[in-house]
């Protein structure tokens, strides 16, 4: 398909740069019906029914922008994938003087060796340490890894509340290097108020890389190649999933990412599979949805990925329908943004 059939106009002013205020104060835009309704997050329980599985992705983001220095040459670095203990996949500014051999430095005990060199700025990286010491140098030296439609200056005071915004209350398995940014909206008010209407939750880990949220470059999206990002669908969230389903319930993935997780566990309509190891599912229209019924998602950029994928779950006349009615109704986009929540083409 043309890429230009998921292009549409977003003026900056509708980006947001911080987050809502409680997290579930953010608007929603309930498309489950046959028009719009305009709610905020809180009303979500209303809107799913007793039995229904709500499936959220636990990864955890961390601080992966890292500044060093190659000689007297300032080189920011973003960590996108883990292959090794001790060894990374990151984008590098700039990096057309990297080689095979050049040596970052972020801090005297903390360096690594450019081990690879690949097409677009891409470089593997081979740390001077790994495992949890690794991320404690992550912890000590990194700046988080916001999107670059939000601006932050490296000396902004406000830098450390993003430390807590741009991490989910279900984070717990460290490797993500972008948000799953549905679940930034929930609170732990909003889940009593889902398990008192008789909504169950469960969590699966995609460790989600920086490659996710960027526009499509190529003209075709048959051109168009994701980026690996590796992730557990657990053989006990299979059997929630089943248990679900035998009940009647509906299976409602919190955010795309999650969405895309268990679409790759799928190996029939219905049929899951427990699963550990890399996707690269890339969903466009035409794709035959398996396991999710709704999605719970932001408000994406045009020509990406995420906007092709809602297409492909919601209808694509619908979804731009959809952002128009937003844009008139000043919704805020992108990951601090506000939500919507979308019903499947012919899901019951």
């Amino acid at each position: 398909m043309k890429v230009d059939l998921f292009d549409f106009e977003l003026p900056k002013r509708f980006i947001a740069d911080r987050p809502a205020s409680p997290r579930d104060s953010a608007r929603l835009l309930d498309l489950t019906g046959d028009g719009f309704a305009d709610r905020i997050v809180r009303d979500l329980p209303e809107l799913l029914q007793p039995g229904d599985l709500l499936i959220g992705n636990n990864t955890k983001v961390i601080p992966a922008r890292l500044d060093g220095l190659r000689g007297d040459v300032r080189i920011e670095v973003t960590l996108h994938m883990r292959t090794a203990d001790n060894k990374w996949l990151a984008f590098a500014k700039p990096g057309k003087r990297l080689k095979e051999g050049s040596r970052i430095v972020f801090a005297d005990d903390f360096y690594a060796e450019v081990t690879e060199k690949r097409d677009g700025g891409e470089i593997r990286l081979r740390f001077n340490c790994g495992g949890a010491e690794l991320f404690q140098y992550l912890e000590k030296y990194g700046r988080m890894p916001l999107p670059p439609y939000i601006q932050r200056d490296k000396d902004d005071a406000q830098n450390a509340s993003d430390r807590e915004d741009y991490q989910t209350i279900f984070a717990r398995h460290e490797g993500a290097v972008a948000a799953p940014t549905a679940g930034l909206h929930f609170t732990g008010r909003l889940f009593q108020a889902l398990e008192k209407r008789g909504v169950m939750f469960d969590t699966v880990t995609l460790h989600v890389g920086a490659g996710t949220f960027l526009p499509v470059k190529a003209d075709d999206t048959d051109e168009h190649k994701m980026h690996a990002e590796w992730g557990t669908v657990s053989a006990e969230t299979v059997a929630k999933i089943e248990a679900t389903r035998r009940a009647g319930g509906r299976i409602v993935a919190i955010g795309t990412t999650s969405l895309r997780l268990l679409e790759s566990a799928a190996t029939a309509p219905d049929i899951i599979k427990p699963l550990t190891g890399e996707t690269d599912i890339f969903i466009t229209p035409g794709y035959q949805f398996k396991i999710v019924d709704l999605l719970l998602t932001n408000f994406h950029l045009p020509r990406s990925t995420l906007f092709m994928l809602i297409s492909a779950f919601a209808g694509l006349e619908r979804m731009h329908a959809a952002y128009e009615h937003a844009k008139q109704q000043n919704y805020r986009f992108y990951s601090y943004g506000d939500a919507c929540l979308l019903k499947r083409i012919n899901a019951e």
